[in-house]
């Protein structure tokens, strides 16, 4: 006995609606490119410069009461998170605050410090500022296009494998249907004004990752049943393939899933961010995998050797007159 998810021998026509989806993302891609140059991100401290003010206290640090004291101050993008390490006494709790750079400064004022030491206190008076360090705008900018880099470098990589497993098509709609999740995930982002951080880049790789995995996986079901099935016409043989890997789809997607539902309403506001985007790259990576890849295959056509004229079968005596 196995748990079946979907039903054996399953014969979904996923190509039924292909103009509409295909058209869809088309669209939603361009409105991404739009979005993203119209309205653009709203860049985290990562990517802004800002100041980070490492906190010491013999009293156990309650994130939520540090930022419910910090928000009336107005500073805008505030992350604080708790340090842990064994090398901590027992009563040394440490807590890491990182607050955006000012509108026309690289970093808070002393003024804005002292203000975040007198909000502490309020809420843990045994609190202490050990370290105050800031990064420039010239740091940010630098992390950007290391970013943007780690991005491309990745896509880059992943086609050149497709390209050596695959035909050239295979390649051609994997690098396609990546495009789509990245552009679309960044215009949902600049839409929104979700904070773009190196989390986000962080989560843009992995759904780079991952709609690639699912990607292959469908593609290399289909490699076999073009050999399998030498005169099913392109189509079918697609259609067909995405209806075989299914199962494995579902079990997946819908796994990964529940695992990251649960951070998302469990985990905090400090991972919701990262956990959000990869619950969304997940979704999109598995609709491109089936709506996007396959009908760029489609449409380019794959050669098969097997298309030549069959020849006669049989000996060498079979055409010749008794």
């Amino acid at each position: 006995m196995r748990m079946r998810l979907v039903p054996d021998n399953t014969n979904f026509n996923f190509f039924r609606v292909a103009r509409a989806t295909f058209g869809a993302s088309v669209v939603l891609v361009i409105a991404s490119v739009i979005a993203f140059f119209v309205m653009g991100l709203n860049f985290g401290i990562d990517f802004r410069g800002g100041t980070t003010i490492r906190t010491d206290s013999t009293n156990a640090v309650d994130v939520a009461d540090y930022r419910a004291a910090i928000d009336p101050l107005g500073l805008g993008d505030v992350v604080i998170t708790q340090v842990f390490d064994p090398t901590f006494a027992a009563d040394q709790h440490v807590a890491m605050i990182r607050i955006q750079a000012q509108d026309g400064q690289e970093s808070i004022s002393q003024d804005i410090v002292g203000n975040v030491e007198a909000a502490l206190k309020t809420v843990d008076p045994a609190v202490t500022f050990a370290s105050v360090e800031s990064v420039g705008p010239k740091v940010s900018g630098e992390l950007i296009s290391k970013a943007v880099y780690a991005v491309l470098a990745a896509l880059v990589a992943i086609v050149a494998y497709i390209w050596l497993r695959f035909e050239w098509q295979f390649a051609v709609g994997a690098v396609v249907a990546l495009i789509h999740d990245v552009a679309i995930t960044i215009g949902l982002w600049a839409v929104f004004q979700f904070k773009f951080d190196l989390a986000t880049i962080a989560a843009l790789l992995t759904i780079v990752g991952y709609s690639i995995n699912d990607t292959v996986v469908v593609f290399d079901r289909a490699r076999e049943n073009l050999i399998k099935y030498k005169q099913k016409p392109l189509i079918d043989v697609l259609n067909l393939s995405a209806n075989e890997t299914l199962s494995r789809t579902i079990m997946t997607s819908g796994t990964t899933l529940l695992a990251l539902i649960a951070l998302l309403v469990l985990g905090g506001d400090v991972i919701r961010g990262f956990v959000f985007a990869i619950t969304w790259g997940i979704v999109v990576g598995t609709y491109s995998s089936i709506y996007v890849a396959k009908n760029i295959v489609l449409m380019l056509g794959v050669k098969r050797d097997w298309s030549k004229e069959k020849k006669p079968t049989g000996n060498q005596f079979m055409d010749i007159d008794a």
